[in-house]
């Protein structure tokens, strides 16, 4: 194992490279490329000023010398191991310990790695909590609707899944802010950011300034707890669903109570910074949880009916042993082929949530950077989605071996 996990960020490399060079000459190749004259180009400047800042930039970032020279430049930057430079830019010498520069942002005129660095852990934060969500929810409503198949449950699951796996994360997000963000209707939740310029000095927990408003939030809990359990016996739901409809009442319950809080109300800064994460994650998720859940049932379905199983229930397993102990387990394979590209996927409609819900990180730094065709950002941020997506394949060759004892890479 351990000899194939060498192997496999070895093949990395030259991937990673594969991937950077397609990126790399489709910006040279565009409308213009990238060369001082388009980074300057519509500037309110004088000749002699624009003259000068082109020097700038073909000194600074080797603009002026031939595309594959350009790419060779920025290779040997990002490279731990390398040639080194001296502060006029020629080349001094060979080092392996010269460490890695991912150049800097001829937007933003700053480092390119504090930029990720700060736009790397707001979308980390989204994908953080989206992925358990998205399998919790898949994974239950998927094995919920397999045990039950063609019963109303089932029925009613199938369609409302193919509902929401069918609306575009686009559409979705525009809806949420028309109706939850919006003052014209509910108005429940903010329009954009990840927290308000006050709740820098706010405590981190919620703070009311009367009975009355914390008698309001426990009323709004107990009558979401309520809902759900009403929810529940009209359709005949099983213990697991219970148990998710009273959190998700008592959660709503709780926001609803807070909104009808009095001027009193401090909403506290974790409680603020998920009442801005609610509609950007409810975006990302919905299409995940939807397609997983179709999956998990299928693969349940599939197992529930394999000889196994049957031989299982014949030597007198209960059903719920059969399901959990035996069946679960060899469905969990679809999954994790599916996992591998979900971390990418991700990344990819963050990109339209953080333009949406105006979320400074790594999808609308993306954006930001084709759009003004910086070139170290775009080469940097597809280096680094690159990496993830190896990496998520790395981790989902490694979970088949810990699901199915049969599979070996020895």
């Amino acid at each position: 194992m351990l000899t194939y996990l060498l192997r496999r960020m070895l093949l990395m490399i030259p991937t990673l490279l594969g991937i950077t060079i397609v990126v790399f000459t489709v910006m040279v190749m565009s409308p213009g490329g990238i060369s001082a004259q388009t980074l300057v180009e519509g500037a309110d400047m004088k000749p002699q000023e624009k003259q000068a800042l082109m020097a700038y930039y073909n000194k600074r970032y080797g603009l002026d010398q031939p595309p594959p020279m350009q790419y060779l430049r920025w290779l040997n930057n990002v490279s731990p191991v390398g040639l080194t430079q001296d502060e006029a830019g020629n080349y001094t010498g060979f080092s392996f310990t010269k460490g890695m520069d991912l150049g800097t942002s001829f937007m933003y005129g700053r480092p390119v790695g504090e930029i990720l660095g700060e736009r790397i852990p707001i979308t980390l934060l989204l994908n953080v909590i989206t992925i358990p969500l998205i399998y919790v929810i898949a994974i239950v409503v998927g094995v919920r609707a397999a045990t039950d198949r063609g019963g109303r449950f089932d029925v009613g699951s199938s369609v409302s899944m193919l509902a929401l796996w069918s609306v575009p994360t686009m559409l979705a997000g525009v809806l949420l802010l028309g109706f939850f963000a919006s003052s014209q209707h509910f108005h429940w939740f903010p329009t954009a950011g990840l927290s308000e310029r006050e709740a820098q000095d706010m405590p981190f927990l919620p703070h009311w300034g009367s009975l009355w408003d914390v008698l309001k939030v426990f009323g709004g809990m107990l009558a979401g707890m309520a809902l759900a359990i009403t929810l529940s016996r009209v359709l005949r739901l099983g213990v697991w669903w219970l148990t998710s409809l009273l959190l998700c009442g008592a959660t709503a319950g709780v926001i609803v109570g807070m909104h009808f809080s009095g001027d009193g109300f401090v909403r506290g800064f974790l409680f603020d910074r998920l009442w801005h994460l609610a509609l950007p994650i409810v975006c990302l998720s919905y299409g995940g949880f939807a397609a997983l859940a179709k999956l998990t049932r299928t693969s349940v379905l599939e197992n529930l009916n394999a000889d196994y199983a049957r031989t299982a229930r014949a030597k007198g397993l209960a059903e719920n042993d059969v399901l959990w102990k035996h069946v679960f387990r060899n469905s969990l394979l679809p999954l994790i082929t599916v996992s591998a590209g979900l971390l990418p996927s991700l990344l990819a409609g963050a990109l339209i949530v953080e333009n949406i819900f105006s979320i400074n990180g790594m999808g609308q730094l993306a954006v930001e950077a084709v759009k003004g065709r910086d070139r170290e950002l775009v080469l940097s941020i597809t280096w680094i989605s690159g990496f993830l997506t190896l990496i998520g394949y790395l981790i989902a060759d490694f979970c088949y071996t810990l699901v199915d004892p049969r599979v070996s890479y020895d």
